[in-house]
């Protein structure tokens, strides 16, 4: 009984005399005021070490101590008093006015700021896929909404922007991509910059990778004109690359399948050798060459030779007749037992021709047709002969075989 009288006895004199007593209230934020002032001065800050969150002491009757909140206190910092080594006294009050306070403290007493120049500048931006796109395809452009970015911030963290880079996820992708990616800052070293103390005209931006397929195809050379007189191509031609990997849209590359380059040769006396093109130049609009390590350059030779003449002695039992109309015959007359044909062509060709194997013949319905002849009638003829002659080799004379045609029926 003696214990519970004295406790409320203690607990009567305290609700009478009301004593002081004190709280203590943590991560109190502190506001800065007149913020505007370092603007005007072209100045950026930084709160340092957390110096603004704050514990407050709060000293006061007890009655008005069981009844405060974290929310009734207040804590500011006024950048006005800004001093030289960049401090501000934090002033700390309870926003009840009517009530009694004794004394309201702060720890830390002081918010501690980093103050330095603004600084602003304009960044290229470069955009990068990330990821490879699926076999037989490739990425061949890639594009942004902007390609420069405006930056502002504290000096030191702006100097060291070198450039701002766009990342999209190209990995198995058999066509173009796009959507709306993040802004990353990098120095000149690789290295990310943090950002969250800079402004910027935008957070992101959109971005779209082209992708192309692939295709190898050959390279043709289609040689046009005629070298100048006595010379002639030899035929064989070498081109350097002799292929190439280009890439195109899916649909019109199926269709595509040899890149025709045209060389024209016309009054050319000696090897064209060594002749560049542009390759791309040969290429629709909408392809292009897809190995990097080719200049797209193609190195064209065409050989051409000067052509060489052969007279070559032909047989009479060599001659065939054909195309003998009915009722009639044909006699070589006397001296026609050899023909002297004159040929021409690349050395090659021209010797590569035996002559006991040339054979000529006397096409009778050929030769009335080129003379207009309906009807045939006896006597003595001069009739040109035609020869079987490669392609590559020309006939430089007209050889005529003398000979008699006969009627058969009044012979007989």
């Amino acid at each position: 009984m003696s214990v519970i009288l004295a406790v409320v006895l203690w607990f009567l004199v305290v609700m009478i005399n009301n004593p002081k007593d004190s709280v203590t209230f943590s991560g109190i934020p502190v506001t800065l005021v007149n913020t505007e002032l370092l603007d005007k001065e072209n100045k950026v800050y930084e709160v340092e070490n957390n110096t603004d969150r704050v514990r407050v002491t709060v000293e006061a009757p007890k009655n008005v101590i069981d009844q405060l909140r974290s929310t009734d206190i207040v804590a500011e910092a006024d950048v006005s008093r800004l001093t030289e080594v960049n401090t501000i006294a934090i002033n700390c009050s309870v926003l009840n006015e009517n009530v009694e306070i004794s004394s309201v403290t702060s720890n830390p007493e002081l918010v501690q700021l980093s103050v330095e120049d603004r600084a602003s500048k304009w960044v290229n931006v470069q955009c990068n896929p990330v990821g490879e796109v699926a076999e037989g395809y490739m990425v061949s452009e890639t594009s942004s909404d902007q390609t420069r970015i405006e930056v502002s911030g504290p000096k030191s963290v702006v100097d060291q922007i070198k450039n701002v880079r766009l990342e999209m996820d190209v990995t198995g992708a058999t066509s173009n991509v796009s959507g709306s990616v993040d802004i990353c800052f990098y120095d000149a070293e690789g290295n990310v910059v943090d950002d969250s103390r800079l402004s910027k005209n935008a957070d992101n931006m959109h971005m779209e990778v082209k992708v192309l397929a692939k295709k190898e195809v050959p390279l043709e050379i289609k040689v046009t004109g005629e070298p100048a007189e006595g010379y002639l191509a030899t035929g064989v031609v070498k081109c350097e690359p002799s292929k190439v990997m280009i890439a195109g849209p899916e649909s019109a590359l199926a269709d595509y399948n040899r890149i025709v380059i045209n060389l024209d040769i016309t009054g050319e006396s000696e090897t064209v050798e060594n002749k560049s093109f542009n390759i791309s130049s040969y290429l629709p609009n909408n392809f292009m060459l897809a190995d990097s390590e080719v200049d797209g350059k193609a190195s064209v030779t065409v050989y051409i030779e000067e052509t060489e003449e052969r007279t070559m002695i032909i047989p009479q039992p060599n001659i065939a007749v054909t195309n003998m109309p009915d009722g009639f015959g044909l006699e070589f007359l006397e001296g026609q037992g050899s023909h002297r044909l004159r040929i021409s062509g690349l050395h090659d060709a021209v010797y590569a021709i035996e002559q006991s194997s040339v054979q000529a013949t006397l096409d009778i319905a050929s030769w009335m047709r080129n003379r207009n002849i309906n009807e045939l009638t006896p006597g003595k003829y001069d009739i040109p002969l035609q020869f079987n002659l490669p392609r590559d080799v020309n006939q430089e004379n007209e050889v005529n075989v003398k000979v008699e045609i006969v009627d058969l029926e009044e012979d007989e």
